[in-house]
C-alpha cells in the first residue's frame, strides 16, 4: 500500500482520480436508469433494451473519434461540447414523453456524446507521475473505477424504486454536471497538450499491442456482462441478493487491483491474470447459489482490474503520445461490443438452459481471454524495469547549412 500512498501524495493525482470518477459515475447509473424509465413508459423491456442498444452503439462508434478530436482541438473543447450534448439528451429522455423512435434517436445521440473522460485521463497520467509510478497509477485507476459499478446501480435502483425513474436520471445528470465541470477545470488538462496525430484515423489499430488489448478487453468485459445477466436471472426481480453478489464481484476486482498493481508487467502477465477470472467463473458454473457465487465471483473479480492494468500499461508503452487517446478509445469500443455481445448471448442461453448457461458463456469468453494473449504474448511489451510512458512524438529538425 506504500506505493499507492506515495502516489496519492503526488500533487494533483488524488484530485484528478476523484474528478474523473465523478465524471464517469453517471455511466454506471444510466443504463439501469434508462432501462427502468423506458420500461415504465412503454411497459416493455424490449423497448427499453432497444434504447439501451442504440445508446451503446453510439458510444462505441464515438469512442475513438472523440478521443482523436482531443489531439486536434484540445481536451477541454471536446469535453465541454460532449458534456453539454450528453447532459441535454439525458434531460430530454427524463422530462419528455415521446414515441419510441424518438427515444432511440436521442439515446443514440447521447451515446455519441459520452465525454471521452477515460481516454483523456489515461493520456495525461504519464505526465503527472514518474515512470516507476505509472503502472501502480493505472492499477489504482482500474481498481477505483469498480466503485462506479458497485455504487452506481445501487443508487439508481434505490432512487428509481423509492422516488421515481425521472429522478434517477436527474441524479445521474447532477453527477455528470459536477464531475465534468470538476475534471475540465483541473489544471492538468491545461498543462498537457496532446499532439495532433500525423497518422490516419484507425492506423493505431495496426499496433499489435493495441489489438491484443482491445480483443482481450472485449472478451473480459463480455464475460463480466454474461455474469451480470446470469446473476440477475438467478435471483429474479425484487431480491437484493443479485446486487450483493455483483457488489462482491466488483469488490474482488478492487482488492485484486490493489494487491497486484505494484507488480512488474511481463509478457505473460495478461494471460496469467485472465486465468484468475477464468478459474472463478468455472467454479461459478457448477453451483449458482448465493454463497457459492459470492466465493467464486470474488475469485474471478480478483483478476479483472489487474488484467485491465496490463492492457493500459501495454498500450501506453507501445503507442506514440499523440495516438494514446485514440488507442484508449478503441479499447473502450471493444469493451462496449463485448458487453453487448456477452449479455445478448448469455440471455439466449439463460432462456434455454437457465443461469448456468449464461455463466458458461462468461467462462468460455474468459477462456478465450486466456488463450488469445497467451498465443500473442510476443506482441506485448516486457515492462519489467522499463518505462511504461508513451513513445515520444518526434519529427525531423532542419538545421541551417
Amino acid at each position: 500500500m506504500s506505493a499507492y500512498g506515495s502516489l496519492l501524495k503526488t500533487p494533483g493525482v488524488g484530485r484528478v482520480i476523484a474528478a474523473q470518477l465523478t465524471a464517469r459515475f453517471p455511466f454506471g447509473m444510466l443504463s439501469l436508469a434508462y432501462l427502468l424509465h423506458v420500461e415504465h413508459i412503454f411497459d416493455s423491456y424490449g423497448a427499453a433494451g432497444l434504447v439501451l442498444a442504440t445508446t451503446s452503439i453510439g458510444q462505441a462508434l464515438a469512442g475513438p473519434l472523440t478521443s482523436r478530436w482531443m489531439g486536434r482541438w484540445g481536451m477541454r473543447p471536446v469535453l465541454i461540447l460532449t458534456s453539454i450534448v450528453a447532459f441535454v439528451t439525458m434531460g430530454i429522455i427524463a422530462f419528455f414523453v415521446m414515441p419510441l423512435w424518438a427515444y432511440v434517436v436521442i439515446g443514440f445521440v447521447g451515446g455519441l456524446a459520452v465525454p471521452p473522460v477515460q481516454p483523456a485521463v489515461r493520456t495525461i497520467y504519464p505526465k503527472m507521475v514518474t515512470s516507476s509510478q505509472l503502472t501502480p497509477l493505472f492499477s489504482l485507476d482500474a481498481s477505483a473505477q469498480e466503485l462506479i459499478w458497485v455504487a452506481g446501480p445501487v443508487i439508481t435502483t434505490f432512487v428509481a424504486t423509492q422516488i421515481g425513474t425521472v429522478e434517477a436520471i436527474v441524479v445521474a445528470m447532477v453527477f455528470l454536471l459536477i464531475g465534468c465541470t470538476w475534471f475540465i477545470a483541473s489544471p492538468e488538462l491545461g498543462r498537457v497538450r496532446i499532439p495532433r496525430s500525423k497518422r490516419a484515423f484507425g492506423v493505431v489499430m495496426k499496433r499489435p499491442s493495441v489489438v491484443v488489448a482491445t480483443v482481450t478487453g472485449l472478451l473480459l468485459i463480455g464475460a463480466c456482462s454474461a455474469v451480470e445477466a446470469s446473476v440477475t436471472s438467478v435471483f429474479g426481480e425484487g431480491s437484493p441478493n443479485a446486487g450483493i453478489v455483483l457488489a462482491v464481484f466488483a469488490v474482488g476486482s478492487l482488492a485484486g487491483g490493489l494487491a497486484l498493481g505494484h507488480r512488474p508487467i511481463s509478457q505473460n502477465a495478461l494471460w496469467l491474470r485472465m486465468t484468475i477470472v477464468f478459474v472463478g467463473l468455472v467454479l461459478a458454473v457448477g453451483n449458482p447459489t448465493f454463497w457459492w457465487l459470492c466465493i467464486s465471483l470474488v475469485i474471478a473479480g480478483a483478476g479483472i482490474a489487474p488484467a485491465l492494468t496490463v492492457m493500459f500499461g501495454s498500450v501506453s508503452a507501445t503507442v506514440k503520445f499523440s495516438d494514446t487517446a485514440e488507442a484508449y478509445g478503441w479499447m473502450g469500443t471493444g469493451q462496449l461490443i463485448g458487453a453487448a455481445g456477452g449479455s445478448a448471448v448469455a440471455g439466449f442461453l439463460i432462456d434455454s438452459s437457465g443461469p448456468s448457461g449464461g455463466l458458461t458463456v462468461g467462462a468460455v469468453m474468459a477462456a478465450a481471454g486466456v488463450v488469445f494473449p497467451l498465443v500473442m504474448r510476443r506482441w506485448l511489451p516486457d515492462l519489467r524495469g522499463r518505462d511504461a510512458s508513451p513513445l515520444p512524438d518526434t519529427e525531423p529538425v532542419h538545421l541551417p547549412t
